[in-house]
Order: structure tokens, then sequence, then C-alpha cells
């Protein structure tokens, strides 16, 4: 194909407006339904609907919905000696690590994983002075939307952000993974934590992550349930209540008691699951 005729090739939104946009679109319900046709109609696969809605929540979605809390952040207080840095960054396998003040209330910066890894390479025998090595950190209200700090990230080439709270303390932090996982879904490495997908809490109530294989479920509480073209059981909940269900949102199914511990505006994460009392009513 020569450059005219790459030129003059219509584009893949080109195409999808020619095909789809016959009037003009007022709302983002009339798109997402103009992607379900779509979608539909083998123009673009079910992923790639996914991640454009997924895209499109960010302008809808806060900082504070996809912040990591204060409470879960790891933090180097600014007297770590080289041992202590070291001891924390192999102990939790994370990359990026604020630099706290005395007072615990100040961020000095960021420091990167890589610039100790270096510094010891090198075959150094004095600590290192992380200072040397201090990264200026983005500091952002959790109102932001999720859409702006993407922006943000881009222009200052950053790859996390302090939040702070109305009263300018410390909220939490936020990552570019943070952003992209409410756009493709969780990205899981070598170094997360494998846990158990169902947790017994006794009384014959069980935590579930939602997106567990049905085959999962059924191997662990000896049943078949009975489901056309679900892969998990986040997929099945949401068939039963035929919309994507809020937080503590209850129903029963095949036998089971389903609440809903954890859900986000695109997906299922938690839920508690019993048998019901009476399975024939279900």
């Amino acid at each position: 194909m020569n450059e005219e005729q790459s030129l003059s090739k219509p584009s893949f939104l080109q195409r999808l407006k020619k095909r789809y946009l016959r009037t003009p679109l007022r709302t983002t319900d009339e798109l997402l339904q103009v992607l379900k046709e779509a979608e539909k109609n083998h123009v673009i696969d079910s992923h790639s609907r996914l991640i454009i809605e997924g895209t499109m929540q960010l302008e809808k979605l806060e900082v504070r919905d996809a912040m990591v809390p204060k409470s879960k952040m790891v933090m180097i207080e600014y007297q770590a000696t080289t041992k202590d840095l070291l001891d924390i960054m192999i102990k939790s396998s994370h990359s990026r690590f604020p630099i706290i003040n005395s007072n615990k209330n100040k961020i000095q910066g960021v420091i990167l994983a890589k610039d100790l890894l270096e510094f010891l390479a090198g075959d150094q025998r004095s600590e290192f002075n992380y200072k040397e090595y201090l990264r200026d950190s983005i500091l952002v209200p959790e109102s932001k939307t999720l859409g702006a700090l993407l922006r943000d990230f881009q222009q200052k080439k950053s790859h996390m952000a302090i939040v702070m709270d109305e009263y300018g303390e410390i909220a939490g932090l936020v990552t570019l993974e943070d952003v992209l996982e409410q756009i493709v879904g969780e990205i899981e490495d070598e170094h997360d934590l494998e846990e158990d997908s169902i947790i017994d809490f006794g009384e014959g109530r069980f935590l579930l992550k939602a997106n567990i294989p049905i085959e999962e479920f059924d191997e662990f509480f000896g049943v078949k349930l009975q489901v056309e073209n679900i892969d998990t059981v986040a997929g099945l909940v949401i068939k039963g209540f035929t919309r994507l269900p809020e937080q503590m949102d209850e129903i029963s199914l095949q036998g089971f008691d389903f609440k809903i511990l954890k859900t986000d505006s695109r997906r299922i994460h938690l839920l508690e699951v019993e048998r019901s009392l009476n399975a024939g009513n279900t």
C-alpha cells in the first residue's frame, strides 16, 4: 500500500461513524449503545469495547476511587539507613518509595529502587545518600478526575502522585498502574501476592473473589452451577441482577446467597456467599 492509498483509507473511528452515526450523538449512553452495536456486528471485539468504555469512565472517576490509602502506603522515614532502604525495597517489591519527614505529615520526595541498586552495584562503601537521588512528588487532591491525572502523568513523565485531603494532609498515593487498571482491569505481575480466592469465615459464610472461574467455585462447594457462556462468578451474579449491582446488594442464585462487598463502576471485586437456607426458592 503506497502513501496515497494509506492516507485515503478511512480510520477505525471514521468507519464507525459512517456505519453507525447517522445522527449526531448527544449523550454518553448513546455512544455506549453504538459501541455495543459495533461489537454485535463484529466491527470491534468485546475487549476493545471494554477498553473504550473504561477510558470514558476516567472522566467520571476521582483519584479517591483508585488510590492506595495512607494506612497501606509503604513509606520510608528520612533517617533510614542503606540497609533499611534495601530491606524495605526487597520486602515490598515496589519500585518507587515516598520519603516522609520526621513528623510523618509531609512527603519530601520519591526515590526509585533502581537508584539504590545502581549505587550498590558500584561497590560503594559509604551510606546511600537518598537526598542526591530524591525526585519531586506530584501532589493531587482526592477530587481530581483520573482522566486529568493521567494527563498529568503524561506531561510530567511521572508514575506516582501523593494524594492530599481537603485539610492538606496525606490521604494516600496513586500510581499510573492504578489508573490503567480502571481501563483494562487488574494488572498482576510476578510480585503480586497470591491469595486464596475463597476464604472461610465460619458459620457457613465465605469471602469470595468475584473473578474466580465457575469451575473453581464448583470444585470448592461440590456443586455444578448451571451456566451458559459465563466464565466467572462475577458474570453469574451480574446476569442474575441483569445490571451491575451496587455495594451491599444481595441476590440468591442456584442455592447460594450472594452479597456484594466491593464493587466499582465497571466490575464486582468481592462477594460474601453462603448456601441458601431454602434452595428451592432460588
